[in-house]
């Protein structure tokens, strides 16, 4: 390592984000400017520490060379260093910012002293080559012949089709929506993941040859709609990429009522009229003036927060079922295995300068929702709860006599997802496992259909978008295999 000593030196210090009170009033990304100076410094952290789990099975699902390129970086060789990120990571300036960073928490620094700032310096590192105009199309040299029809255009979806087209096979993406990206185009806000970015990488690809066919679902009936058997019949293979998109529901009574929606009702139908409108054709579920009850946490929670908090709602309320989380690593969540942790994230942090307090509610229960007289929801009652061990196993106990009423004019569910909408490959045999998943084995990512491939949260379940670039990859160098006999694909 260059800086032997870096980490004796240096205190971690990630870049900030913008002050919360004033990207309140936009929907601009988050991020300041990047801090050359400050970036090198930080680089200077990483440990020559021999066995670099950052990025092992516990680390970075991609195997991103994070060592060399912290190295790099600290050097001032920045060419270099995304050169080498780009050798296992087709999109680092997705990951870069809405990765929650595994990498960082298997850090071996973070044994002692708090991890390198991994995600700070890969998002440097992308974003200064684009500026730079080091990310150029790189269309393959010559064709195989061979084509392939992928049903899907998230993460997953995306990285096959840039390697399976880099290996020369002509490859077209379906996409249902009317956008190129799936989660990450309607699935996560601007805030975080500006769609300029998703465009710019998506008109790269489109230069290197990649089809993109909007509009279009697959596996439904009437306009618009095409079967995945006529895809498999004029393709040579077919990999499906279709997210898990099936959301958890909560079955209490009254959930019919107006006014109670899933969370990506909210945040797709949001970045849409953003995107055509500017929010101002109205198709788009507004918490402006509403108390908000967000029922379930992770990035999911907290994007809904955020956007509730730009749409002016009157209060926010986050329900979490589990229980606070410790503010350290507990006994038996030792290094370097992720840390669940207390953590504030940005929509956290902006409830908190808007309203002066952290939105979430821990160890608390829905019991039922509340309507008016005209089918509106106008609060949820709730119960909390205890968590006890019993028998090795977690379970809770409703507290007696801790029952309440919450006002609530609009409540979003954001309590994950169940699985893959099963119409795309209806009568086509493929066989699910028991989490109603696309069955295919992981580095092999074949269906028990010949010729049908499944990559990403269809076949794994809900996931990182990380994850999905890795299944995107394994399934593209396994599709190639499949039609080439072998493969170069890494």
């Amino acid at each position: 390592m260059g800086k032997v000593t870096g980490f004796k030196e240096v205190e971690r210090k990630t870049e900030p984000y913008r002050d919360p009170l004033v990207r309140l009033a936009d929907y601009n990304e988050l991020y300041t400017e990047h801090n050359e100076k400050h970036l090198r410094s930080q680089g200077s952290r990483c440990m020559d520490c021999g066995v670099p789990f950052c990025q092992s099975d516990t680390g970075c699902p991609v195997d991103n060379l994070i060592p060399e390129w912290n190295d790099l970086v600290y050097k001032g060789r920045w060419e270099d260093a995304i050169k080498r990120l780009h050798t296992t990571n087709n999109f680092p300036e997705f990951t870069g910012r809405v990765c929650p960073a595994p990498c960082e928490g298997a850090c071996v620094l973070g044994i002692t002293d708090p991890a390198v700032t991994i995600k700070n310096i890969e998002n440097a590192i992308i974003d200064r080559a684009f500026t730079e105009g080091w990310v150029k199309a790189l269309p393959p040299t010559q064709r195989t012949g061979k084509k392939v029809a992928i049903v899907g255009s998230g993460p997953a979806g995306l990285a096959a089709a840039m390697q399976l087209n880099r290996a020369g096979h002509q490859v077209t993406v379906y996409e249902r929506a009317d956008r190129i990206g799936g989660l990450l185009m309607y699935g996560i806000p601007n805030m975080k993941l500006g769609k300029d970015v998703v465009d710019r990488r998506v008109n790269l690809l489109r230069e290197e040859g990649v089809d993109f066919v909007t509009n279009t679902n697959v596996g439904s009936t009437g306009e618009n709609a095409i079967s995945v058997q006529e895809l498999q019949k004029n393709n040579d293979a077919v990999l499906l990429a279709t997210g898990a998109t099936k959301p958890r529901d909560l079955p209490a009574p009254n959930r019919e009522l107006k006014g109670i929606h899933f969370a990506m009702e909210f945040l797709s139908a949001n970045t849409k009229s953003l995107l055509d409108s500017n929010l101002q054709d109205g198709n788009y579920i507004s918490a402006k003036d509403k108390h908000v009850i967000v029922v379930g946490g992770g990035d999911t929670g907290t994007d809904c927060i955020g956007t509730s908090i730009r749409h002016g709602c009157k209060s926010l309320v986050n329900f979490e079922l589990m229980p606070t989380p410790p503010d350290e690593r507990a006994p038996n969540n030792p290094w370097p295995q992720w840390p669940k942790i207390m953590r504030v994230d940005y929509g956290h942090a902006e409830a908190r300068a808007k309203y002066g307090k952290d939105p979430r509610t821990y160890s608390i229960l829905t019991k039922e929702f509340i309507g008016d007289e005209n089918g509106q929801v106008k609060g949820i009652k709730t119960v909390n709860i205890e968590w006890v061990n019993q028998n090795g196993q977690m379970n809770f106990k409703e507290i007696p006599g801790s029952e309440k009423v919450w006002e609530a004019d609009l409540i979003l569910l954001a309590m994950g997802f169940l699985g893959p909408e099963h119409q795309v490959i209806e009568g086509l045999g493929v066989e699910l496992d028991p989490r109603s998943n696309y069955k295919a084995e992981y580095d092999q990512f074949s269906t028990s259909v010949p010729g049908i491939f499944a990559a990403g949260d269809c076949r794994r379940g809900q996931s990182l978008v990380v994850w999905g670039i890795n299944e995107g990859r394994g399934a593209a160098r396994e599709i190639d295999r499949f039609l080439m006999g072998s493969t170069a694909l890494p």
